[in-house]
């Protein structure tokens, strides 16, 4: 396990739409020793469920502003995250303006697909563009080598399971993380810019972009060594 450089976390930022395993979640965390920090609804949540948490405001010093627009995008968060730790240069730096290590960020994002599936006018569709959300899973999984990051709740239980058995979350899982962390913000992302495609009547877009979630594996692909899968590629399409 030693040579697979696991991390202990101490400090995790929980901040997600789907609360879907969130207190068992935050509970296994908090009875292991980490700090919660935590904002909005997920806060409220955590609170309201007896757990310890530091609200994001109180965490950075810095109130949410914009009608919630502004809220975790703030060098206490990122340099959190982003903070290399074998660097002393960067240790230095975080040490010199008080910013704290964040080891585990769980981030899910506001349901764009779902809002624009729903029929949801263009100012509500607008409002549903997560912009904190991707910015720290991105940060997140840019810096796996320091950081494990969470973007759904059917990877909570692997997290959990590393941790209980060795303490740990061990760099092969939290690769694994990063890369569905990376595959998600694209998805993401590609669901607002065939959007905007749409409201504009953009032809032929500048860029090909497709993603969606996984519906299922398939028995095998082409031919009987590959493997395949069967993926949603757009709201309201079966696949």
């Amino acid at each position: 396990m030693a040579a697979d450089n696991p991390i202990i976390p101490r400090r995790a930022l929980l901040s997600v739409f789907d609360k879907t395993g969130l207190l068992d979640l935050a509970r296994g965390l908090h009875g292991m020793g980490v700090e919660l920090v935590s904002s909005g609804g997920t806060a409220r949540a955590l609170s309201e469920a007896g757990l310890p948490v530091i609200e994001v405001g109180d965490y950075t010093a810095f109130p949410e502003i914009l009608d919630g627009r502004v809220k975790t995008l703030h060098p206490k968060i990122h340099g959190g995250i982003l903070g290399r730790r074998s660097l002393e240069s960067h240790r230095a730096t975080m040490a010199a303006h008080d910013i704290g290590e964040i080891d585990l960020v769980v981030v899910n994002l506001y349901p764009f697909e779902a809002t624009i599936a729903s029929g949801a006018d263009y100012d509500h569709a607008v409002e549903n563009i997560d912009i904190g959300g991707p910015a720290m899973i991105r940060s997140a999984a840019k810096n796996h080598a320091d950081v494990a990051v969470l973007v759904r709740p059917e990877d909570y239980a692997a997290a959990m399971e590393e941790l209980s058995a060795s303490g740990g979350l061990s760099l092969t899982l939290r690769k694994r993380l990063a890369a569905t962390a990376y595959a998600r913000t694209a998805a993401y992302d590609s669901a607002i810019a065939a959007w905007f495609a749409r409201q504009i009547d953009l032809s032929p877009a500048p860029y090909l972009t497709v993603g969606g979630p996984l519906i299922s594996g398939l028995r095998y692909g082409e031919n009987p060594h590959q493997s395949a899968a069967f993926y949603a590629v757009a709201p309201g399409r079966p696949g």
